[in-house]
């Protein structure tokens, strides 16, 4: 038996499913789509999971016709099931967050781990609604799903304030010689072509008759995609040798102190000293605080209001030594406007020098949903939910990242923990920093996938925009990457310590920071017409 005629065969199992087995079958599909996503980075599953998607849909088109809403309704539903499969085998671990207090919040353990999946399979269901609109056999169809699913991936990281976690592109990009193509056609790019490569055994699944005309071209055309993904990774690695800089040296910080230790009145005091004790510090192989450019503390790294506490400005002080400044996250705190009735508060980066002044402030600006602000709060504070933050009227929105001055280190732009995931809007036009910072706190989620795939996201910001990446996580991956995602020093998951490193003095205008997702976009646009080409007038197959 010939591997096509296999394959024919397979996707007859999947194309007689209905009812619940056809939901069982795409929710299984994208469940163990998950997989292909950071720490497991099994890409490969999703040679497998994608075609089974495209048979399910192919099943649906074959369902007795009740009219195109019910049409549009059936190719909706199978999107859907996949996608909570997908998001709730992929995002499980922000259920932990409820657990760090859980006396308060492990009630609404169940609400966020099954209410977020079903919330953004919504779109997953968009993509296969539109989809099954133009469904026809042929590998247009393959095509034409490829570009609706990428585009409901577009729709997720910008619609409703966005939420761009895990879109298909990741799972392309596990290690540096695969990222390098971010560089010239962005994240949600990526995702596009290799959601075509990905889908190429349904088309070697579908019956020679009615393949369409072209078939061999598309096979072909994909199975080159799949092969100068990673050559043209090699070449721009080969051609920009990671290069050991020799100035700028910083030390990042990365306490790991646990999130419900935190905040607690009580702790405070240890949780300041593990910051100094640890800044000060004697490196690996004999570093010292002096010969940094720039210490660097995590999110919120501050258990305080720095800007009340003139005791803990004097010990920053007293630690910073001459030439060095100290970039951290911390609160920053506006007095009530006239006629206000609370203080605004903001997530913020601050740049304190040898002499504990302020010296450069940055807000954040993309807020977390239900973390730092309640949507709805009026409603949602009616039925007893409150965010995680505690904070009365949650945080203020930033208006505008600044570029701050590292001095001798160069200029940076700060990415306060969630900004970092949005590809396209790491560094706003007309600003062009000399690195990107990202500081977090991934100790709400425990050892989990969340973490790494955060700091996935994080280093794919760096080579899109051609940059290096300096992250200081309170609890997750510390690490320094290359203009290119190559790592030059990390600190894992749930390691306290400190790093000294140089960052690297490579910088590169990519093609994707000069034009951003108008490049994904216009590729959305041209394949989705050319997917109209490749389907054949024939639906119903032979049997």
């Amino acid at each position: 038996m010939t591997i096509s005629a296999g394959l024919e065969r397979l996707s007859g199992k999947f194309i007689l499913l209905w009812g619940w087995k056809r939901a069982g079958a795409a929710f299984a599909a994208g469940a163990v789509s998950a997989l292909g996503f950071a720490p497991f980075n099994l890409f490969p599953v999703l040679f497998a999971t994608i075609p089974v998607l495209v048979w399910l849909m192919d099943a649906t088109a074959a369902d007795p016709s009740q009219g195109m809403l019910s049409r549009i309704s059936g190719f909706f539903r199978t999107g859907w099931w996949f996608g909570f499969g997908f998001f709730l085998a992929g995002l499980w671990w922000v259920g932990n967050a409820f657990l760090v207090e859980a006396d308060e919040f492990a009630w609404m353990l169940p609400i966020a781990i099954t209410a977020l999946p079903a919330a953004l399979a919504m779109f997953t269901g968009l993509a296969t609604a539109v989809a099954g609109i133009f469904w026809r056999d042929g590998w247009g169809r393959l095509v034409l799903l490829s570009v609706c699913l990428a585009g409901s991936d577009y729709l997720r990281g910008t619609l409703f304030t966005g939420f761009p976690w895990n879109v298909f592109g990741y799972a392309a990009m596990p290690v540096p010689v695969l990222m390098q193509s971010a560089a010239l056609i962005g994240t949600y790019g990526v995702g596009l072509l290799a959601l075509m490569v990905f889908s190429l055994p349904a088309a070697l699944a579908t019956p020679l008759q009615v393949r369409g005309k072209g078939w061999k071209l598309h096979a072909w055309l994909c199975l080159l995609l799949g092969l100068a993904h990673p050559a043209y990774g090699a070449w721009v690695l080969y051609a920009n040798p990671q290069q050991a800089a020799t100035a700028n040296r910083v030390r990042i910080v990365q306490p790991a102190i646990d999130q419900s230790m935190k905040w607690s009145p009580e702790s405070e005091a240890d949780v300041f000293k593990t910051l100094l004790d640890l800044s000060t510090s004697t490196g690996k192989e004999g570093e010292t605080l002096s010969g940094s450019r720039l210490l660097i503390w995590p999110e919120s790294a501050f258990p305080f209001v720095l800007t009340e506490r003139r005791d803990a400005i004097s010990a920053l002080a007293a630690m910073i030594p001459d030439g060095t400044k100290l970039v951290a996250g911390a609160l920053r705190v506006e007095k009530p406007a006239p006629g206000a009735s609370r203080e605004r508060v903001f997530n913020s980066v601050f740049v304190i020098d040898a002499n504990g002044e302020i010296v450069g402030a940055s807000d954040k600006t993309h807020l977390v949903p239900f973390g730092e602000y309640l949507p709805f709060e009026p409603v949602m504070a009616s039925l007893g939910i409150e965010q995680l933050t505690h904070l009365r009227g949650g945080f203020e929105e930033g208006t505008m990242r600044q570029l701050l001055d590292g001095g001798e280190a160069g200029k940076f732009l700060p990415l306060i923990c969630y900004e970092a995931i949005f590809p396209g809007q790491a560094v706003p036009a007309g600003i062009r920093p000399d690195w990107l910072l990202n500081l977090t706190n991934d100790a709400w989620f425990g050892f989990s996938p969340g973490p790494f795939q955060h700091w996935q996201q994080a280093r794919i910001r760096g080579v899109e925009e051609g940059l290096p990446v300096v992250r200081a996580a309170n609890d997750g991956i510390s690490s320094i990457t290359d203009a290119q995602g190559r790592i030059v020093a990390k600190l894992g998951l749930g390691e306290r310590g400190i790093l000294d490193a140089t960052i690297p003095e490579l910088r590169i205008l990519t093609l994707y920071s000069r034009y951003g997702n108008l490049i994904p976009g216009g590729m959305l646009l041209f394949l989705f017409v050319i997917s109209l080409f490749g389907r054949q007038k024939v639906t119903n197959r032979p049997h």
